[in-house]
């Protein structure tokens, strides 16, 4: 599993209903991104809204639905 946001892209250890748990990231401010889930030849994304960004402090992720 793979968080794009602005052409980066960051490794997924664990995600729930509401957040995820990344591996070490730069700071982002709150915006959209895309969420890229791969297995095997199978790919499928989808586009996620996060509303508090991305901070190199921590490695939780809040994320919500892009509307």
């Amino acid at each position: 599993m793979r968080l794009i946001v602005n052409g980066e892209s960051i490794s997924i250890t664990h995600m729930g209903p509401d957040f995820l748990f990344i591996e070490s990231a730069n700071d982002h401010p709150p915006g959209d991104a895309k969420i890229v889930l791969q297995v095997d030849q199978s790919e499928r994304c989808w586009n996620v809204h996060l509303p508090d960004g991305i901070s190199a402090a921590s490695n939780r992720v809040a994320i919500a639905a892009s509307v």
